[in-house]
């Protein structure tokens, strides 16, 4: 009975062991240490995994006391060779570790790897971790973990990718259901922006094991950038579903909802984690961000400003926090100030070419909807028309000619239309508004100078890419009438007039071109008699 007991006993607690280190690779610590709590006391293995789950927690005293009951077991001697690498300290953390690699006798391969795992996870030397996982499977460890380790130490490595890539794909070989290899192999995609294959390997690593939060929340990633919003939101709520829903699961959540244009959700779950798990700088980015894109302007104003006074270290304020303040100040018509905040947004943007933070600031100083916001806006957009040089697009081209024309710069407008029409002869609205430019000129229809561009786009047939619209058309009839009638052209001001008032039949300008056209002439003066 005791025998049979005693087996029991060992049986269960070695399962809820496998159990609590799942936990801690699955990043779920909370209930790591629920499961390795009551193990640890009597289990070196248990406790140092506890200690582990504790440090991931960033509960670094607790963590102290758990490795410290262990003293001489290599494993918790590793975990306060981590310990030591975490906090600063890589003299000791190095020398830790070394002692744990010296206790490993010549067939012992998983004292090496908790050497490496110390350097590797607590933030040393890349290559001194990977000499102790390369030892540790020439001594027969070479398994799926031991090879997911070496995979994460040659990331480290400037070029470490190629050989990386090898040993996940050597993990996911010995065992085709580790989620793990999946999740790790989708992170190198991910990182080399090939985010088909990343997409691929997440949902094979969600697939091997639909318990791992993991693959969904880098699911959520991928999605978001390829442009799959709802597919992105739908990956998050799963994650947090199979999280342990802490303070980091909900940061991380939040992160993805705001990412997710899903802003609502995001605000309250940012001001949850404020209100119930402490404050940390950056969340107040993503409040702000988001109270910014529901258009609350002066609760994102102050969640910004506070982000910018916490944030100590400037190398921690990134060009798009400088670009949203900016934006917010354009929301409030402070254009000053947005451009004192966009002014910062360039000069601390590193990317060589600068096209993209000149779009988003031209764009937020549009939709001020003020004769100086547009004449700013064309400013910006001219810049990343510049900016792309020979690989700008017609886009590029008209979107600087809308914005010059709407700031009543019309010889730079007509200029970028001219530009875009000649250099893409198959986009129809470059000849449109360069009628529209040349017609903002001669407003009065004198010189008939935006006829060419009008008649030349009307002829243009309709496909399915383009079409013209009722309203441009309207615009370029009343011009071309005007026209006619300065010309004394009854005949075609009439088929102009007539043109209009198909599309909009009660148009003031037809009927007071029609009333002109057919008001009778004036009857001559009567002769008079000649005087006798």
């Amino acid at each position: 009975m005791l025998a049979i007991a005693t087996a029991l006993s060992f049986g269960a607690g070695a399962q809820s062991l496998d159990e609590g280190i799942k936990m801690v690779n699955y990043e779920r610590y909370s209930s790591a240490e629920k499961i390795l709590q009551p193990l640890a006391a009597g289990n070196p293995t248990a406790n140092y995994y506890l200690g582990i789950a504790q440090l991931s927690l960033e509960n670094k005293e607790a963590a102290r006391a758990t490795f410290s009951k262990f003293p001489e077991d290599p494993a918790n001697m590793a975990g306060m060779a981590r310990l030591a690498f975490l906090s600063g300290n890589a003299a000791e953390g190095l020398r830790l570790a070394t002692a744990v690699a010296d206790k490993a006798k010549k067939k012992d391969w998983q004292t090496l790897v908790f050497a490496a795992d110390a350097i590797n996870y607590g933030g040393g030397n890349a290559q001194d971790a990977i000499k102790y996982y390369e030892e540790a499977v020439k001594r027969g460890g070479d398994n799926v973990y031991v090879r997911i380790g070496l995979g994460d130490a040659y990331q480290k490595l400037q070029g470490g990718g190629g050989k990386a890539m090898d040993n996940y794909e050597s993990a996911v070989g010995k065992d085709t259901k580790n989620s793990l290899g999946y999740s790790r192999i989708g992170a190198l995609w991910y990182a080399a922006r090939n985010y088909n294959d990343a997409l691929t390997n997440y949902a094979k690593a969600k697939d091997a094991d639909p318990s791992n939060p993991l693959p969904y929340s880098d699911l959520a990633n991928a999605y978001y950038y390829v442009g799959k919003f709802d597919l992105a939101k739908q990956n998050i709520e799963q994650y947090y579903k199979l999280s342990d829903q802490g303070c980091e699961d909900k940061i991380r959540y939040a992160n993805i909802l705001f990412l997710a244009k899903d802003y609502t959700p995001a605000v309250t779950m940012m001001q949850e984690v404020i209100g119930s798990c402490g404050e940390k700088t950056y969340m107040y980015r993503v409040l702000g961000k988001s109270q910014f894109e529901l258009k609350d302007y002066q609760n994102a104003l102050q969640n910004m400003r506070t982000l910018f006074i916490k944030q100590t270290d400037p190398t921690k304020l990134y060009p798009d926090d400088y670009n949203y303040m900016g934006k917010i100040f354009g929301a409030l018509k402070e254009a000053d100030s947005a451009e004192f905040y966009y002014t910062k947004a360039i000069a601390s943007d590193t990317s060589s070419n600068k096209k993209k933070i000149y779009t988003e600031i031209a764009e937020s100083y549009k939709a001020m909807n003020t004769d100086a916001g547009y004449a700013k806006s064309a400013q910006y957009y001219k810049m990343a028309l510049d900016a792309a040089a020979d690989k700008a697009s017609a886009l590029d081209y008209f979107n600087y000619g809308l914005m010059a024309y709407y700031a009543k710069q019309y010889d730079a407008a007509a200029q970028a239309f001219e530009q875009m029409e000649t250099k893409f002869p198959d986009q129809p609205s470059a000849t449109y508004w360069r009628g529209r430019v040349a017609a903002a000129v001669d407003n009065e229809g004198k010189t008939g100078a935006a006829v060419p561009h009008f008649t030349k786009w009307i002829a243009i047939p309709d496909n399915e890419a383009y079409k013209h619209t009722p309203a441009n058309l309207n615009i370029a009839y009343q011009y071309l009438a005007i026209v006619a009638y300065n010309k004394n052209d009854k005949a075609g001001t009439m088929e102009y007039v007539n043109k209009i008032k198909a599309i909009d039949p009660d148009n003031a300008l037809a009927k007071q071109l029609e009333e002109l056209v057919n008001k009778p002439a004036p009857k001559a003066p009567a002769a008079k008699k000649p005087a006798k």
